[in-house]
């Protein structure tokens, strides 16, 4: 299944993305330590959403075919850049906290699909993912 996004440049760094099929859009700025405004998610912060929204939405995916809950699931995704010597992103440091009791069986199922969801299989191997998974017993 293809997707098409559209992307328009808009000057002082920024530009505007439009998701084909939704005509959602979102903006995204240079970040202020490379030479921009900082005033919206950068492409490199794209990168750290995409992981922690597709780790929910895969944990999501198993949890309602199993009829388990994991409203007020979250994630947080902390995103360390490198120059080394090209700019890039070094980690993708991750934290689930799941707030609701789930059987120690689903447990892991659950973290098995975050790891293994599609952003996650996609994302350079050397960028460095470690995830630390928060349950409520």
């Amino acid at each position: 299944m293809a997707v098409e996004v559209t992307f328009v440049y808009e000057g002082n760094l920024r530009t505007r993305a439009t998701h084909g099929p939704s005509e959602t859009e979102l903006v995204t700025d240079a970040p202020v330590d490379n030479h921009g405004r900082g005033e919206s998610f950068s492409p490199t912060d794209l990168v750290a959403t995409a992981l922690g929204t597709c780790m929910l939405t895969t944990m999501g995916i198993y949890a309602q075919t199993h009829g388990l809950d994991l409203t007020d699931a979250s994630a947080v995704v902390r995103k360390e850049m490198v120059a080394d010597p090209l700019r890039r992103v070094a980690a993708l440091p991750t934290r689930i906290v799941v707030p609701r009791p789930i059987p120690p069986h689903h447990r892991e199922a659950l973290e098995r699909v975050a790891r293994e969801c599609p952003v996650m299989q996609s994302v350079h191997p050397r960028i460095d993912k470690p995830i630390l998974f928060e349950w409520v017993d």
